[in-house]
């Protein structure tokens, strides 16, 4: 079991519940009924269908013989996750200060922000202008920016 929880931040707890199940042998039917919960319910957790909820997650716990608390704490950070892709996905660059013949044929209100991010960027980062760029950095943050351009910016070094 990894112990380091930082890294599973954001990975749905079903996810990590059907690995501890196959890395131990065990069958997602059985194991349920072992717990006293409906199959189905194990399985549309495992594939990140439906949430844990703190019974559940106390009862494989045990049952496991795994820290209190690990599933939840891992739902939580799923939800965290969840809710910040919400929150972003309502938001958009203020388009005023993007020109829109930098996307051609595109029309600014079609595109999707966040799936399109790294050609948005490298689009913006080719043909645009100061302004341009600096609405890119504030909208998508300065690290994200460094790390879709350091590709580039190395290959012509």
């Amino acid at each position: 079991m990894i112990t380091d929880i930082s890294i599973l931040k954001g990975l749905h707890p079903g996810i990590i519940l059907e690995q501890e199940l196959k890395k131990r042998k065990l069958s997602k039917g059985r194991f349920a009924i072992s717990i006293n919960e409906f199959p189905q319910t194990l399985s549309a957790i495992t594939k990140g269908k439906r949430n844990m909820n703190t019974a559940l997650a106390l009862k494989i716990e045990q049952n496991l013989g795994m820290e209190e608390g690990y599933f939840m704490t891992l739902q939580v950070f799923y939800e965290i996750k969840e809710e910040k892709q919400r929150q972003h996905s309502k938001t958009k660059p203020d388009i005023s200060k993007i020109r829109p013949i930098l996307f051609g044929d595109t029309r600014m209100e079609k595109i999707d922000w966040q799936e399109q991010k790294q050609a948005v960027i490298n689009r913006v980062f080719e043909r645009g202008n100061e302004e341009e760029k600096a609405e890119i950095i504030r909208y998508y943050g300065k690290e994200l920016v460094e790390t879709i351009l350091e590709p580039k910016i190395l290959k012509n070094q």
